[in-house]
C-alpha cells in the first residue's frame, strides 16, 4: 500500500478491494439459516390473506362477507370500503418532458391504484378484500367464502390493441389508455437519412412479456404499536428508505418518524421488489386496527398475478445504411403495455431506459425513438433485470444482423465498422446518454477471439454430419447503470432523489462498523462493502461490519437497483472512510507531537515520517478518539463520518457476447454449446461476486430466447401462472461459460466503477437469437419470435410462416 502523508488521499495498489473474497452471506444461505419475512413470527401474529379478482376486467356490484366473517379463525374480513380515507398507491417515476395522464392522487403526484379496489377491477390478480386470521389455512380458507357480484367489461391486453379506436378504456382519468407519447432524437433528420439511404432493413419485434419469478416470493408483516402510535414493517423490499417515505406521507397520511421499514434477507427480487404494493400498506392497516401483528406471504400463482412483469415491447424498426456497411440512421416505434396501472416506476422503465439506449455501441449519425405507453388488462408492468436495456439491445442487435444479411457482409465486419471509437470519448450518442469512457474495439476483438469465430464455418460443416444445424449470434451492448444523478433523473421524470449514503463508526476497540443505505437483494453487500473500507483505512476486512436494510439504523439512501450499488454506495463507503482517515491524519499529528505534515497513514496505522518507531495503531487512535483528552477545538472527540454520494453523470458498462446454437433438425430442439461475454464494469470491488452475477444475468437472458413467456388469453387470464406451465432455464439449459473482462474506469466515481449486477441481462436474446437465424439462414428465415420454442423453431425448418 502506498503511504499518505499530511491531508489523506486514495490508496493505489489494492490489497483487499478487487480481490475474490469468499462471500460472508453464502453459509447462511447455503445452510438455510437466513431471515427472510417468511420466517419473522413475531408473538400475538395473525395471518392475512388477499382475494384478487378472477376476472380481467368488470364492474364490482357487489361484495358479500358475511358467511367469511363467521368461519373459525377469521379476525377480520376488509374491503375498499373499510379504507376509504387510505390514499392510492403514487408513481414516481413518470415519462421525462411530455403531456402524460395518471390515475388521480389526493397528494398532487400521479396515482397509480388503490389498496383495494372497490368498483372495478383491471387485471386477474387485482386485489378486492383481504382476510385475517389466526392461522394461514383459516385465512385461505376464508377467501372462497367471500361471494362476489361482477359486471364483465371488454378487456384488451396489447398495447397497440389498446389505442385503437373503441378499445375498452381502463382509466377515466386517461383518455384512450394512453399514459404518454414520449420521444427522443431528431425525427426530421432521421427520416430523411432513411429516405437517403442506400440500404434499409425493417423488422416487426416482439419483446415478450416476461414474469420476474424470484426465487423468494414477496410477503409483508406490520406491526403497530398502541403506546407510541408507531408502525414497523417487515417487507421484502429493494427500497426500504424510499418504501417509508411513500407509505408514510403519500398512502397512510402518517408521520414519517412514526414508520420504520425494515428487510431481512431478501432472495432475489431482478427489480420487482422495488415497488409498492398494497400489500405493503394493508398489513399495516390492518395491524392497527386488529392490535396485533399481521403477517402476509405470498405464494407463487400470486406473485404471477400481482408482482410486477417485466419488457413487453411491441416494434416497428428501421436501420440506414450504405452498401460498405456504414450505418447512417435507425428508427424505433414502440408500443408499451404498462398493464392495468402504473407501478411505481414502470412508466420511466418503458421509455427512457428503453428509447434513449438503442444505438448501443455504435456512432450513428442520426436516430429516432418513439414510446406509447399504453394501459391494459394485465399485470402492471415494471423492471426486469437489465429493463429497458435489453429491449434496446435486442432491437438494435437483430437490425445489424438483418443489415449484414441484405449488403452481404459478415455480422461481426459490419459491428466493428460502426463501433465508437476510443477516441471519441466521452460520446454523445444523441439520444440522451453521453457514454463516459470505453474501448469498444478491443472488448469487441477478446470476445471473438475467445468465442473462437474465425473456426465457426469448420464447426458448422461438423455439426451438419451430426444432424444439427450450428449457428453463432453476435450482441454488443451499453447498459447505463449508476443511478443518480439526481438532477438529471428529475428531468427523466422522477420525482425524487437518487443519491445514495453510507456512514462509518469507528468503535473504541478499533472494530468499524458501515451502514449502507443500499439494500442488498443477493447482491453480497456485506462482503463488498467491508472490502471498501478496510481498503481505504488499511485495515483487515475481517474488523468491518456492514449493516443495511432498517430505516431507524441506517442513513436515508435510494436502494438497490439499476446495478447501482456498487457504483453509488461504495463510492460514498469510500470517501466516509476518507474521511476518518483524513481525520486520524489530524489526531495522529497531536499524539504523535509532530506537525500534520509529517504525519504518514500507512497500513491502518500512523507513524513521524522518517521515525516509524513514533506511531499509533488504528485501534490505539480509536480508543484517543473515544476518550477525546488531549485534542484540540477544531478535532472533534470519536470517529462517526457520512457521505452522501451523488455522482455527475451516469456510468456506462459494455461489453459483447457471443452465443454459439445446435438446432436440431429433426425435433426444432435449440441447444446453446457455448457462451462467450466480455464485459467492462470499470474497477470490480470482488470478481467472484461479480462474476456469479455475470453468469446469472446470461441464463436470465436465455430464458427469454428460449422459454419464457408470460401469456394471457383474449379474456386477461394469465394461463402461465404456476412454474409448471411457464418455463424457466434449469442448469441443464445453460452451458459453460467462457468469460472475460476489460477494464475502463468511469470518471464518475471515485472508485471508477460501473454496474455490474444485471449488465449481463442485456445482450443473451439478441445474441441467442442470431445464432439460430444464422443456423437456419440457408433456409431464408430471417427473424424468429422469441421465445424460440423447439415447436416454433421446428416449423420454420419445414418453412412454416412465422
Amino acid at each position: 500500500m502506498t503511504a499518505v502523508t499530511g491531508e489523506s488521499t486514495p490508496t493505489a495498489a489494492p490489497r483487499v478491494l478487487g480481490a475474490p473474497l469468499d462471500s460472508r452471506e453464502a453459509p447462511q444461505l447455503l445452510r438455510g439459516e437466513a431471515r427472510y419475512v417468511a420466517d419473522i413470527d413475531l408473538p400475538g401474529t395473525a395471518h392475512m390473506a388477499i382475494l384478487g379478482s378472477p376476472v380481467a376486467h368488470a364492474r364490482i356490484l357487489s361484495i358479500e362477507t358475511k358467511a367469511a366473517e363467521q368461519l373459525p379463525g377469521v379476525l377480520k374480513v376488509a374491503t375498499a370500503a373499510d379504507f376509504a380515507d387510505v390514499m392510492p398507491l403514487p408513481c414516481i417515476w413518470i415519462p421525462g418532458g411530455v403531456e402524460s395522464h395518471f390515475p388521480p392522487h389526493p397528494y398532487g403526484v400521479p396515482g397509480a391504484r388503490p389498496v383495494l379496489s372497490g368498483d372495478t377491477v383491471r387485471h386477474v390478480g387485482d386485489p378486492i378484500a383481504v382476510v385475517v386470521a389466526e392461522t394461514p389455512h383459516q385465512a385461505a380458507a376464508a377467501l372462497a367464502a367471500i361471494a362476489v357480484d361482477y359486471e364483465p367489461l371488454p378487456v384488451v391486453t396489447r398495447a397497440d390493441h389498446a389505442l385503437a379506436d373503441g378499445a375498452p378504456q381502463l382509466h377515466e382519468a386517461v383518455p384512450g389508455n394512453l399514459n404518454a407519447y414520449w420521444t427522443c432524437g431528431d425525427k426530421d433528420r432521421t427520416d430523411a437519412a432513411i429516405a437517403r439511404a442506400e440500404v434499409t432493413v425493417e423488422l416487426d419485434l416482439v419483446n415478450q412479456r416476461t414474469i420476474n419469478s424470484p426465487i423468494e416470493p414477496r410477503g409483508a408483516v406490520g406491526d403497530y404499536d398502541a403506546a407510541t402510535g408507531e408502525y414497523t414493517l417487515y417487507a421484502s423490499t429493494q427500497g426500504p428508505h424510499n418504501h417509508r417515505f411513500l407509505l408514510s406521507a403519500l398512502v397512510l397520511g402518517i408521520p414519517f418518524n412514526k414508520l420504520r421499514v425494515i428487510a431481512p434477507t431478501v432472495g432475489g427480487s431482478f427489480g420487482t421488489k422495488g415497488y409498492l404494493y398494497p400489500d405493503m400498506a394493508l398489513v399495516l392497516l390492518l395491524s392497527k386496527a386488529l392490535r396485533r401483528p399481521v403477517k402476509w406471504v405470498d405464494t407463487r400463482t400470486g406473485l404471477m398475478n400481482s408482482t410486477v412483469q417485466g419488457r413487453d415491447h411491441r416494434q416497428h424498426v428501421v436501420l440506414a445504411g450504405t452498401r460498405d456497411g456504414r450505418i447512417t440512421a435507425v428508427r424505433c416505434t414502440s408500443y408499451a403495455n404498462l398493464g392495468a396501472y402504473p407501478s411505481t416506476i414502470g412508466p420511466g422503465v418503458a421509455t427512457a431506459l428503453m428509447g434513449r439506449s438503442i444505438t448501443g455501441m455504435y456512432e450513428i449519425p442520426t436516430a429516432f425513438c418513439e414510446v406509447y405507453a399504453a394501459f391494459t388488462n394485465t399485470v402492471p408492468l415494471g423492471a426486469q433485470r437489465g429493463s429497458g436495456r435489453a429491449e434496446a439491445a435486442f432491437l438494435m442487435e437483430r437490425l445489424v444482423d438483418r443489415y449484414a444479411g441484405e449488403i452481404g457482409m459478415d455480422p461481426a465486419e459490419v459491428r466493428r465498422r460502426n463501433l465508437v471509437p476510443k477516441e471519441k470519448f466521452p460520446y454523445d450518442n444523441g439520444l440522451g446518454w453521453t457514454y463516459d469512457s470505453g474501448d469498444y474495439r478491443v472488448n469487441f476483438d477478446r470476445a471473438l477471439e475467445l468465442a473462437g469465430y474465425a473456426d465457426m464455418p469448420a464447426r458448422k460443416a461438423e455439426a451438419r454430419a451430426r444432424g444439427k444445424r450450428l449457428g453463432v449470434g453476435l450482441a454488443t451492448y451499453v447498459a447505463v447503470c449508476g443511478v443518480g444523478p439526481s438532477t438529471r433523473m428529475s428531468k427523466e421524470g422522477m420525482l425524487g432523489g437518487t443519491w445514495e449514503s453510507a456512514n462509518i463508526r469507528v468503535h473504541p476497540t478499533g472494530e468499524v462498523a458501515v451502514t449502507v443505505g443500499s439494500a442488498s437483494t443477493g447482491q453480497s453487500h456485506h462482503t463488498v462493502f467491508a472490502q471498501v473500507a478496510a481498503e481505504e483505512l488499511g485495515i483487515d476486512p475481517a474488523a468491518v461490519q456492514v449493516y443495511q436494510g432498517d430505516t431507524q439504523k441506517a442513513p436515508y439512501g435510494q436502494g438497490t437497483y439499476g446495478s447501482r450499488s456498487y457504483s453509488m454506495a461504495a463510492p460514498a463507503v469510500a470517501l466516509t472512510a476518507r474521511k476518518i482517515k483524513n481525520k486520524l491524519v489530524r489526531a495522529g499529528a497531536v499524539l504523535l507531537g509532530v506537525h500534520e505534515d509529517r504525519v504518514v497513514y500507512e497500513g491502518g496505522a500512523v507513524h513521524e515520517q522518517g521515525n516509524p518507531q513514533n506511531a499509533k495503531t488504528f485501534a490505539e487512535l480509536a480508543m484517543a478518539l473515544w476518550y477525546g483528552w488531549g485534542l484540540p477545538p477544531e478535532i472533534e472527540p470519536a470517529l462517526d463520518e457520512t457521505t452522501h454520494f451523488d455522482p455527475p453523470d451516469f456510468n456506462y458498462p459494455f461489453g459483447t457476447h457471443v452465443a454459439v446454437v445446435e438446432v436440431d433438425e429433426l425435433t426444432g430442439e435449440t441447444e446453446v454449446v457455448a457462451y462467450t461475454a466480455v464485459d467492462d464494469a470499470g474497477n470490480i470491488g470482488n470478481p467472484a461476486i461479480v462474476r456469479g452475477q455475470i453468469e446469472g444475468s446470461i441464463v436470465h437472458g436465455l430464458g427469454q430466447a428460449l422459454m419464457e413467456a408470460a401469456v394471457y388469453d383474449e379474456q386477461g387470464l394469465l394461463l402461465t401462472s404456476d412454474l409448471d406451465t411457464y418455463a424457466l432455464p434449469r442448469a441443464a439449459d445453460a452451458p459453460f461459460f467462457t468469460l472475460d473482462k476489460t477494464v475502463t474506469p468511469t470518471p464518475h466515481n471515485p472508485l471508477g466503477a460501473k454496474g455490474a449486477g444485471e449488465i449481463a441481462t442485456v445482450p443473451p436474446a439478441a445474441a441467442v437469437v442470431n445464432a439460430v437465424v444464422d443456423a437456419l439462414s440457408d433456409l431464408g428465415v430471417t427473424h424468429i419470435d422469441m421465445p424460440l420454442t423447439p415447436e416454433k423453431v421446428w416449423r420454420r425448418l419445414r418453412g412454416e410462416a412465422q
